[in-house]
């Protein structure tokens, strides 16, 4: 069970704006989509960071925009959206053993109108 007073450091990147080929509706599925994609991953953390505490202590930044760019397959289709957030938990998941808890958030650009998020917030544990 989960201690709300444990020390963890959460590494943020958001408002990542992706083409990815998802969707059910025959429009949605020939050319990939817009999403804006947001990550927050949270690592365990023993020690206290000093101001020469090493990077390798820490996560890259980078590492986040990587699950959410590059590590999705171009040529795959996604049927939900929701599959794209688990692929981006997984991913960094894999990366780092130290992560312990992923959320994902993704809004479809494509149908959202007068400046309203119509998307999903995914939230995985590490098993």
């Amino acid at each position: 069970m989960r201690d709300d007073h444990e020390d963890r450091l959460q590494l943020k990147v958001a408002n990542v704006e992706v083409p990815v080929l998802t969707g059910i509706y025959s429009e949605e599925t020939k050319l990939p989509q817009p999403l804006r994609i947001s990550v927050t991953a949270d690592l365990a953390v023993i020690d206290r960071f000093e101001m020469d505490t090493p990077l390798s202590r820490s996560k890259n930044y980078l590492d986040l925009k990587h699950a959410m760019t590059e590590a999705l397959p171009k040529d795959r289709h996604f049927t939900l959206i929701e599959a794209v957030g688990d692929h981006i938990a997984q991913t960094l998941f894999l990366q780092d053993k130290r992560v312990t808890r992923v959320e994902v958030e993704i809004v479809k650009l494509a149908i959202s109108e007068n400046g309203e998020e119509i998307g999903i917030r995914l939230v995985r544990h590490r098993r």
